[in-house]
């Protein structure tokens, strides 16, 4: 299946805040933490975000920030009916090229221990660089082997 980016917009955030909760609740749940829509709204607003995009249909996002070290995915969220069909593989892709592009030491993430991602995660080259409570910091070196 063919995918694109699209810039995300305002008009963005409800989708994107909606599917982060449905597909993070549980997480949440499991590990006694409290969801917060505000929270992500603050979050949304001071990061990079782009909509996966099949056709005019919105698959997925992701969202980005950087520093001098990396390029950090924030979220990456595809919808349940277009999960393993390449969709998140696809954008996890492109946020590697931006970060060659860049010129980031490394593409970091953020995952819960016990979410099934991190085994595409792994996939994609992403190794696990640390622990913190009830996530594991994920990173791949833009300069290390070549998948």
């Amino acid at each position: 299946m063919k995918y694109e980016w699209r810039e995300a917009t305002d008009r963005d955030l409800e989708f994107a805040r909606d599917l982060t909760r449905r597909n993070m609740l549980r997480y949440y749940i499991e590990h006694d933490l409290l969801w917060q829509d505000q929270a992500f709204d603050v979050g949304w607003k001071g990061r990079e975000n782009r909509l996966i995009m099949q056709g005019d249909r919105r698959v997925g996002y992701v969202s980005l920030s950087r520093d001098a070290r990396a390029l950090y995915i924030r979220e990456i969220q595809v919808v349940e009916a277009f999960r393993g069909q390449g969709a998140g593989s696809w954008a996890i892709d492109q946020v590697f090229a931006m970060a060659c592009r860049e010129r980031r030491p490394a593409l970091r993430l953020t995952v819960f221990e016990n979410n099934p991602a991190r085994a595409l995660y792994e996939r994609k080259g992403l190794q696990v660089a640390g622990k913190d409570e009830c996530f594991f910091r994920m990173q791949r070196d833009v300069n290390g082997p070549a998948l």
